[in-house]
């Protein structure tokens, strides 16, 4: 009873952390990016990785991230009696601990070497770029429940 909730308060959930990826992953991306400056100012890397990250980003947001989106957003309309912490799955939350341990890694291994920086912020850049551009599911989601 304590924790009982609502699927529009599971949504609100879901896309708060969402958008807190984009803007962790755009803040990161873009200090990886600045790190490749300071090491080789003006490269053309540095553009083609951004280029890189947002054409991956996209095509990832439309194919990938957008269905993800909605199967989540199914799931918690679907739920009987929906929990506080079921915005979303238990493996969500342990791929998600994966992934910023192993960026966390990689970006600290990545300072100094500029190939390595470039692909990370390309890299992270894609994510950043998929989770907004795939965020629209979550708008539609709440005009439809208001």
């Amino acid at each position: 009873m304590m924790f009982d909730t609502s699927p529009h308060t599971l949504k609100f959930l879901a896309a708060l952390v969402w958008y807190s990826g984009v803007i962790a992953l755009l803040i990161k991306s873009t200090s990886l990016l600045f790190r490749a400056h300071v090491i080789s100012p003006g490269h053309p890397w540095l553009l083609m990785a951004v280029l890189v990250g947002v054409v991956i980003g996209a095509i990832k947001a439309r194919y990938l991230f957008r269905r993800i989106c909605l199967k989540n957003l199914k799931r918690i309309d679907a739920l009987k009696h929906p929990k506080l912490w079921h915005f979303y799955r238990m493996r969500f939350f342990i791929f998600l601990l994966t992934m910023v341990i192993l960026g966390s890694y990689l970006s600290h291994r990545a300072q100094d070497n500029f190939p390595m920086l470039i692909a990370m912020a390309a890299i992270e850049l894609s994510v950043a770029i998929a989770l907004l551009g795939s965020s629209d599911c979550f708008r539609k989601a709440g005009r439809e429940g208001a």
